[in-house]
């Protein structure tokens, strides 16, 4: 086995058999792994009286956006920042389709018709004014100060910004949906229920458990998406859209396994916090990207590919939130109409990228 720089497995140099059996057995860890750290996440939400938007973006959010980092900072590092910016933002519009996948699994009702908690409202839109700020940046053209441009010096206070306003969030609710069905309660009723399966364990052990499996989906996915790249490069694939593609649904395969299991847990203000938190810390992941790569800012290398991705998670993602404030209880194809919208407009935004390229 050969190590690249730094000490760490250079995956191409391992055969394409052996890539495609480390890529499925990553894949089942990030999978399993991703299954526990829901219902972990749930117990945390439960006894410590933390709400699930909150667990769902810090928890989860945080944890399934580590492998993403890993990536991105590493081809930021080994002079590939356009590559890191682009998987970034192509990966914020895919996540908010896996919602739209995750919709499926509710059957009869649309997703944004059961989430009760209006916080993400909220965190759709501070997710939407990140974007704009990056959009604005490859318009606009960006500065160095003190080594890093200063839209992103702008982006990383709006971050800390927004993740301050969100953690308020839980101490005060100024509103709440109101609805005969009485939807809040039966999700924190089915919180509970989750929770005590798992009565046996305490908190302390809970958050153990928790911090092996975030370390495993951390560790796991890094893999995940090291092997998958190999496999596209090996396969004649690596330099094509399509490589491309490949590399980022394995990078968004913890996300789709947290959004999944809360899904079907009907923790479904968990699940859209769960990609919402996800896409904030990928967005400010952009800061990192352009510390680590140096020299010009890197928005000023990304072009129309990158901005039109911005363009597709801010359509995307308001999609969404116009699904959640009109909530039309109507499924076609087991999915609600905006999460048809959804996967349309990302579909065809691949279309549009894939001619940008």
């Amino acid at each position: 086995m050969d190590f690249g720089e730094g000490g760490m497995i250079d995956f191409n140099s391992l055969g394409l058999a052996a890539n495609l059996a480390i890529f499925a057995a990553a894949a089942a860890v990030v999978w399993v792994a991703g299954v526990h750290i829901t219902r972990y996440a749930n117990v945390i939400s439960v006894r410590t009286g933390i709400g699930q938007a909150l667990v769902g973006m810090l928890l989860l959010g945080g944890v399934t956006s580590l492998p993403e980092v890993a990536v991105a900072v590493s081809a930021a590092a080994h002079g590939q920042a356009t590559l890191a910016v682009n998987s970034v933002l192509g990966g914020v519009a895919m996540q908010v389709a896996i919602l739209a996948i995750a919709d499926v699994a509710i059957g009869k009702r649309a997703l944004t018709a059961v989430v009760p908690n209006p916080v993400v409202f909220l965190q759709g839109a501070l997710k939407v004014f990140l974007l704009s700020v990056v959009a604005s940046a490859i318009v606009v053209g960006d500065v160095a100060f003190l080594g890093i441009g200063l839209w992103m010096w702008l982006l990383l206070a709006l971050f800390l910004f927004a993740m301050w306003t969100l953690s308020s969030t839980s101490t005060r609710r100024p509103w709440r949906v109101v609805d005969d069905e009485d939807l809040e309660g039966q999700e924190k009723r089915r919180a509970k229920q989750e929770a005590e399966r798992q009565a046996s364990r305490g908190l302390g052990s809970t958050i153990v458990r928790a911090v092996i499996a975030s370390a495993a989906i951390i560790v796991a996915g890094y893999v995940l998406s090291r092997t998958g790249d190999a496999i596209a490069t090996q396969t004649g694939l690596g330099e094509s859209f399509i490589g491309a593609v490949l590399v980022a649904i394995a990078t968004s395969l913890p996300e789709v396994s947290t959004v999944l299991t809360a899904v079907r847990s009907g923790l479904y203000t968990m699940a859209v916090s769960d990609i919402f938190g996800t896409n904030l810390f990928d967005v400010a992941l952009l800061f990192v990207i352009d510390a680590v790569a140096g020299g010009e800012p890197v928005l000023n290398s990304a072009g129309r590919f990158s901005t039109f991705a911005a363009v597709i998670g801010i359509t995307t993602t308001m999609m969404f939130v116009a699904g959640v404030a009109e909530r039309r209880d109507r499924a076609v194809l087991r999915m609600g109409i905006d999460s048809i919208g959804v996967l349309v407009t990302y579909l065809a935004g691949l279309v549009v990228l894939y001619f940008l390229r």
